[in-house]
């Protein structure tokens, strides 16, 4: 059986993680109260250094390998945001790092981990053939793979999300997290789920990429053919033995929202909000506004604000 990740590990990522990832703001959201009928926060990660919540996991990850192995450096592979993280947590440290990202990887991505001193390949359109160019880096170069999700050390750091939340707002009903590889949302439901079970940990997937909810429906990981979607940080084709467990074991309920939904609540944060969203961290928002994630009240992770400047029109039309 999976062992899952525990309360202790996510609290000791809390502590190693003060004075570098900010304890983001819990935003109190009246514009989408008026439309839900119940009261809404949002946690907007979209504020953290690198713009999203992955640098918690990786910094973890990454200040938790002993020094020899650290000292050689790190890899990755990742669509842009965790990309990021890695690259941070590689110049804090003094390391090399290497990251596989897409050939058609958001500009705005690439360009933030190249600014942080990441060595950058570009490979592939999908994660497999990210992670394949990635696990051929570490062979050759003896270097540390920190994953984008299936590890419990990244899992731990992002758990601090859900630490925090429950902090802060103690009469919390429901947190509503988007699914990409599934960490996010393993790292809540393990800290929610021990402090909180009455808490609901709802998971939101886009239409074109429903990995974990195939996944829990076949009841063992499941590789799709191919997935797509403008939350482009939403669309890897499986999940992780270790992700696929905490979702399975720990999360109240998965929805699906569409691409049409998604751009609408970035619009919606944007023209209402004051918050520019990429559409992987609007996806809460969608299923919040589509009445499908939860009533009460309700914290929506905003995963991440790294949207690329060339969609940034498609937000500025008002929308009913």
């Amino acid at each position: 059986m999976t062992a899952l990740v525990g309360a202790d590990s996510i609290r000791e990522a809390a502590r190693e993680l003060q004075g570098v990832a900010v304890r983001t703001p819990l935003l109190d959201a009246p514009w989408l109260a008026e439309q839900v009928g119940g009261e809404v926060r949002l946690k907007c990660e979209s504020f953290q250094p690198i713009g999203a919540f992955k640098l918690r996991g990786a910094y973890t990850m990454v200040a938790r390998l002993p020094e020899s192995q650290r000292a050689g450096g790190v890899v990755t592979y990742s669509s842009g945001n965790h990309a990021q993280a890695v690259a941070f947590a590689a110049r804090a440290f003094g390391i090399p790092a290497v990251i596989v990202m897409p050939e058609n990887a958001p500009r705005v991505k690439v360009e933030g981990t190249r600014r942080l001193g990441a060595e950058i390949i570009q490979k592939g359109r999908t994660s497999e053939e990210r992670r394949g160019r990635a696990e051929a880096v570490q062979a050759e170069r003896g270097m540390v793979m920190v994953p984008p999700f299936d590890h419990p050390d990244i899992i731990a750091g992002q758990g601090t999300v859900g630490l925090e939340i429950l902090e802060d707002w103690p009469d919390v009903e429901a947190i509503v997290v988007p699914i990409g590889g599934g960490g996010l949302i393993s790292g809540v439901a393990a800290w929610v789920k021990r402090e909180r079970p009455d808490v609901r940990v709802v998971g939101v997937e886009p239409e074109g990429a429903p990995t974990l909810h195939r996944s829990i429906e076949a009841g063992e990981v499941v590789t799709l053919d191919a997935t797509g979607s403008i939350a482009d940080g939403l669309i890897p084709v499986k999940p992780g033995p270790l992700t696929f467990a905490h979702v399975r074991d720990l999360v109240d309920e998965l929805v699906l929202v569409s691409d049409d939904s998604i751009r609408l609540a970035a619009s919606r944060l944007l023209l209402r909000g004051k918050l520019l969203v990429e559409y992987s961290g609007a996806a809460t928002v969608a299923a919040v506004l589509n009445g499908a994630a939860a009533s009460g009240r309700t914290a929506a992770i905003i995963s991440g604000g790294n949207i690329d400047p060339d969609r940034i029109p498609e937000l500025l039309t008002p929308s009913s």
